[in-house]
C-alpha cells in the first residue's frame, strides 16, 4: 500500500477529508475559501505529497463549481504547492528540503525576536500554562492532532505576548513546507516527552525573563526540523523531491 493511500486523503474509509465550502464561514469569496481549504489540506497531509488532484473531484467534494477550484489551483501552483503538467494532470508538490530549511530560518528568526521582545514587556503566562496542560493531555492520550494544535497555540501566544500578534500570520504563511515535515514527525513526537519538555522550559524562561537561555532554546527548538528532515525523508521517500 502506498503512503498516500495509508493517509487516506479522500476519506475512502468513511472520513470526509475536505470540508464542503457551503458549510464554511462566509467571510471570504468562494475562491478564497476553496484556496484556504486546499492549502490546509496540503499543510496537514490530508492531501499528501505526490497525490493527484482532480478539478472535478474537488468540485464534487467541496460542493462548488470548477471555476473557483481552477483559480485556487492556479494560486497554489504559483506558490509551488501544486505541480501542474498540461495535458497530464495536477498533483500535490513533493516536499523540498531546501524550502523546509528556508521556512525554518524564517520561523526561527521571527520567533527568537518575539521571545526577546516578550521578555522585555509586562507578561502573563497563564494562557501558556493552560496550553501546556492541554498539550500534556494530548501526550498522555497519544493524540498527534491535539498535540500539533496545542503546539501552534503555544507559539502563537508568544507572538501575542510580544505585542505583535499579527506576525504569527507571516510565520504561518511561510511554513507550509515546514509544517508538512512537522506533521510527519508529530506521530513520533507525541510518544516522546522531548518537545513537551522544551515547550515547558520555554514558558519557564519567558516567565523568568531569561533572554539569553530562552533565545538559545527557541533557536534550537525551531531548527530541530532540519535535523529530523533527512530521517523522515528516508522513512517516507515518496513524499520528498530528490535533491
Amino acid at each position: 500500500m502506498s503512503e498516500a493511500s495509508e493517509l487516506d486523503p479522500f476519506g475512502s474509509k468513511g472520513v470526509t477529508a475536505l470540508t464542503p465550502i457551503d458549510s464554511a464561514p462566509a467571510r471570504w469569496r468562494k475562491v478564497d475559501r476553496v484556496y484556504d481549504e486546499l492549502i490546509s489540506a496540503i499543510r496537514d497531509l490530508r492531501l499528501p505529497p505526490g497525490s493527484p488532484v482532480s478539478e472535478s473531484d474537488l468540485a464534487q467534494r467541496l460542493g462548488v463549481s470548477r471555476t473557483p477550484i481552477r483559480e485556487a489551483i492556479t494560486r497554489l501552483a504559483a506558490q509551488g504547492l501544486l505541480h501542474v503538467v498540461p495535458q497530464i494532470g495536477t498533483s500535490v508538490a513533493l516536499i523540498k528540503l531546501p524550502e523546509v530549511e528556508e521556512a525554518a530560518f524564517i520561523r526561527c528568526s521571527l520567533e527568537v525576536s518575539a521571545f526577546r521582545r516578550a521578555c522585555a514587556r509586562p507578561r502573563d503566562v497563564a494562557e501558556l500554562r493552560r496550553i501546556l496542560e492541554r498539550q500534556r493531555a494530548a501526550v498522555e492520550a497519544h493524540d498527534p492532532e491535539r498535540f500539533f494544535a496545542t503546539d501552534e497555540e503555544l507559539h502563537r501566544e508568544i507572538f501575542r505576548l510580544s505585542g505583535y500578534p499579527n506576525v504569527w500570520n507571516v510565520v504561518l504563511g511561510s511554513k507550509v513546507q515546514l509544517d508538512r515535515v512537522r506533521r510527519l514527525y508529530t506521530a513520533h513526537a507525541v510518544r516522546s516527552p522531548m518537545l513537551f519538555d522544551e515547550h515547558t522550559r520555554i514558558v519557564d524562561l519567558l516567565e523568568a525573563g531569561d533572554v539569553e537561555n530562552g533565545v538559545e532554546l527557541v533557536a534550537t527548538h525551531t531548527n530541530r526540523v532540519n535535523l529530523l528532515a533527512p530521517g523522515l525523508k528516508a522513512e517516507h521517500p515518496a513524499f520528498f523531491a530528490e535533491d
